[in-house]
């Protein structure tokens, strides 16, 4: 089992930033690729960011050049660093696990944290 615990989320102006946080606990943090995913209002969970296996970094069309994924191996954390938020960024941000399949569809992850809420106001 893996659990992961999310923090980091809040209330911002367009145009800020903020840094999600994703702790990991469990099983061996290194045997699973990361992702992001979001669930705005009213709609579906969609793809925001992720690890592929080999440790390369997939990007939103939406988010690409102003979110960055990232990874901490010592202290079991990914982080989604987040710059230019837009009003459309409002949603609640989940982190997942994976142990394999696509890096982009909800279906291949593993594991979910509980969400932390984003809400960026105009």
């Amino acid at each position: 089992q893996v659990q992961l615990i999310e923090s980091g989320g809040g209330l911002v102006q367009a145009g800020g930033s903020l840094r999600l946080s994703c702790a990991a606990s469990g099983r061996t943090f290194s045997g699973y690729a990361m992702g992001w995913f979001r669930q705005p209002p009213g709609k579906e969970r969609e793809f925001v960011a992720a690890f592929t296996r080999n440790g390369n970094t997939r990007y939103a069309d939406s988010v690409k050049g102003r979110f960055t994924i990232s990874r901490d191996y010592a202290e079991s954390t990914v982080y989604l660093q987040m710059n230019t938020l837009k009003p459309e960024d409002t949603a609640v941000y989940y982190c997942a696990a994976r142990s394999m399949g696509s890096w982009i569809l909800t279906t291949s992850y593993d594991y979910w944290g509980q969400g932390t809420q984003v809400t960026v106001s105009s």
